[in-house]
């Protein structure tokens, strides 16, 4: 086993891979088609191709609860100004096919809940590492946020509105390579 630090996209192997897995990475690459056509050049024929992106417009509350929806914003905000790719998983499909790949199967999946069965603590986890970034950018601030509460506030309100909260989806895509 031999492990290699660098980006992907760019190193060169001395063998081929049966598979190139992703998960939530070609969101921050500035081209993802010419990264997925760069990763598909080291997998042997008929190897396998996946990635998982999100697509952030898919979180949401019902009825509305406010403190989740504005931290699901602060989010979406803080990443659209990284040049982040918030909705790159709708666009794998048209990805795949611009890098020369055969059309993926799709497949999206999303955490719902309501009451106190969401866990909201995922949420108020990326924010928590994301708050120096939101900070720097000015869209929110440490004292606006309290995140030590965050978690907490937005389970009291979901459970109050007698509601529902629908994470970020997450779309995966996969195809063999010819």
């Amino acid at each position: 086993m031999k492990f290699l630090e660098g980006d992907p996209a760019v190193l060169e192997f001395d063998r081929q891979f049966d598979a190139v897995v992703g998960r939530l990475v070609l969101m921050y690459y500035p081209d993802p088609v010419d990264t997925i056509r760069k990763l598909a050049r080291h997998v042997r024929r008929g190897g396998l191709i996946i990635f998982q992106e999100f697509d952030m417009e898919n979180a949401r509350s019902f009825p509305t609860a406010p403190t989740f929806d504005r931290a699901v914003g602060w989010m979406k905000q803080t990443l659209s100004a990284t040049n982040t790719r918030i909705q790159l998983g709708l666009e794998l499909y048209s990805v795949f096919l611009a890098a020369g790949l055969p059309g993926p199967k799709l497949r999206m999946d999303a955490l719902i809940g309501g009451g106190s069965e969401f866990p909201c603590e995922i949420l108020a986890a990326a924010i928590q590492s994301l708050l120096p970034m939101m900070e720097k950018l000015h869209i929110a601030t440490s004292a606006e946020v309290e995140v030590s509460t965050l978690a907490k506030r937005m389970h009291d309100e979901v459970i109050a509105g007698k509601g529902v909260v629908l994470s970020p989806a997450l779309i995966g895509a996969w195809c063999r390579r010819v």
